[in-house]
């Protein structure tokens, strides 16, 4: 039977957005979520902390252990990552969810943008998985899933932002990377990305009324849940597009997902229309 009950994720971003959706989806089933974010305190543009995550988690039937990481921070991971295992006794799956954005050409990116991207998005999902694979190595059925696009070489994607562009499509290059590096292993490792825009509250803050022409959250966590409970070693280095595995489960239908219903959503980045 496919479930997560009982499994342990480390998901990093995981106090707002597809972060925290993907971990609710696991804890209807009684999974333990492990909180790797930064936010401990209430900002009122983008609410949501790692605390009041872990209240929402345990409410739907997980448990939750949060806990407050700078995945730029070598040390703060790697003592996440031993105080994950020392609370629930291992880790099956790692959620490689944190990232940072900014869809600006070369010359309006400045620098500290650009490693903030590089920084989170590149090396903050090497740093996670590297900590984490010695535990997912022993892990029954492990995951690791990259929250990042398919490699989609269409130059646009490369010149309306490159900076933006590169630190996912490293993201994506890792994942294939690790998927082929672990694959005798048994650990899956594959990448996630909607077809349309998702409506969080960073698109709000980014782009206010943006997110009415998206689907919510929800689908995004519908197609990790189906990723995660597939067989690890008969799924692996393949780049996801969340509608295109809920169909393949079945789901014809994806009005339900729809933020305004009866509008058409926006195609998102890196997919073609």
């Amino acid at each position: 039977m496919r479930t997560l009950a009982g499994k342990t994720l480390f998901i990093s971003g995981a106090s707002r957005g597809i972060g925290k959706a993907i971990a609710l989806r696991a804890a209807r089933e009684g999974a333990n979520i492990v909180i790797a974010a930064k936010t401990t305190e209430a900002n009122p543009r983008l609410p949501g902390t790692i605390y009041t995550a872990a209240a929402e988690i345990e409410a739907a039937g997980g448990h939750a252990l949060p806990l407050a990481v700078d995945i730029r921070d070598d040390e703060a991971v790697q003592a996440a990552v031993a105080q994950a295992v020392a609370h629930f006794g291992g880790i099956d799956i790692l959620v490689n969810n944190a990232s940072a954005i900014a869809i600006t050409g070369t010359l309006d990116t400045p620098m500290k943008r650009y490693d903030l991207m590089m920084d989170i998005n590149v090396r903050g999902t090497f740093l996670c998985s590297q900590t984490c694979l010695p535990h997912l190595q022993r892990a029954a059925n492990p995951h690791i899933l990259v929250l990042s696009p398919p490699l989609n070489m269409a130059p646009k994607w490369f010149g309306e932002h490159p900076a933006y562009t590169v630190s996912k499509y490293s993201m994506s290059m890792l994942a294939m990377g690790m998927a082929e590096e672990f694959r005798a292993a048994g650990v899956a490792v594959n990448t996630l990305w909607p077809r349309t825009l998702i409506a969080t509250a960073a698109l709000q803050v980014a782009n206010a009324g943006l997110g009415e022409w998206g689907r919510t959250p929800e689908i995004m966590a519908d197609a990790a849940y189906a990723i995660l409970t597939r067989p690890a070693r008969q799924t692996t280095g393949q780049f996801f597009i969340d509608e295109d595995v809920l169909r393949a489960e079945g789901v014809t239908d994806l009005s339900q997902y729809l933020v305004t219903p009866g509008r058409e959503p926006i195609i998102d980045l890196f997919v073609d229309g």
